[in-house]
């Protein structure tokens, strides 16, 4: 295994979407609070796999619980079209 492989396996993951746009907007709040983020594709051919796969934002453990401080305050923000399980307009 690879060092950035290991580095990354060590990290937690505290969000996932479908949408690449909505991943870039997270990542953008964590960097902005300062807690490093690391955006991984979660890429799978699609017309073999329609509708899997999406981002996924990972952080070092020690700064996960504050990351997913950060995404509840944009997610209770107003004008923010996400549920509880990271997908917009999904049920909770």
């Amino acid at each position: 295994m690879s060092p950035e492989e290991k580095k990354s396996a060590e990290l937690v993951t505290v969000f996932e979407t479908t949408e690449d746009a909505e991943a870039l907007v997270v990542h953008g709040l964590l960097e902005s609070e300062g807690i490093e983020a690391l955006m991984t594709s979660l890429y799978v051919q699609q017309e073999l796999y329609p509708g899997v796969g999406g981002v996924v934002l990972r952080v070092a453990p020690e700064r996960a619980e504050d990351a997913r401080r950060v995404i509840e305050e944009y997610r209770a923000s107003p004008g923010a079209d996400m549920e509880t399980n990271g997908e917009p307009g999904a049920e909770p």
